[in-house]
């Protein structure tokens, strides 16, 4: 539920556009994955996963301002923290080469990404 406070204060507006951001980059971890897969992109990779833990952090505080403040539900603050603490799993699972581990938890965070987006976009 999105209250009326966060329609007119931004945080709405500003949840929506940073879970659509990190959505991308995680999408684009996906293709840099495949083509990591294939012999390249390795560098574009690792930058990716900075991009990823900064976008994560960034919606966690916009999931929480949507909360506290912007008086809305406050699950987008958990699925937010998940989204955080996904990427920092997956980037010590990739890092330690644990591939068994590492591809169900990309999905995962695809998944919980587009849920987020789908779910903003919708209201």
């Amino acid at each position: 539920m999105v209250t009326e406070v966060a329609q007119k204060s931004g945080y709405a507006t500003t949840f929506k556009v940073v879970a659509a951001l990190n959505a991308l980059v995680v999408l684009l971890q996906a293709v840099t994955a495949g083509q990591l897969m294939s012999g390249g992109a390795g560098d574009l990779h690792g930058l990716g996963s900075f991009a990823v833990h900064l976008l994560g952090l960034a919606l966690l505080v916009a999931g929480v301002l949507l909360w506290r403040p912007g008086r809305g539900a406050g699950w987008p603050a958990v699925a937010s923290a998940a989204v955080l603490l996904l990427g920092f799993v997956q980037s010590a699972a990739g890092g330690s080469g644990a591939m068994a581990l590492h591809v169900p938890l990309a999905m995962t965070l695809f998944g919980l990404s587009i849920w987020l987006v789908v779910w903003s976009w919708r209201r």
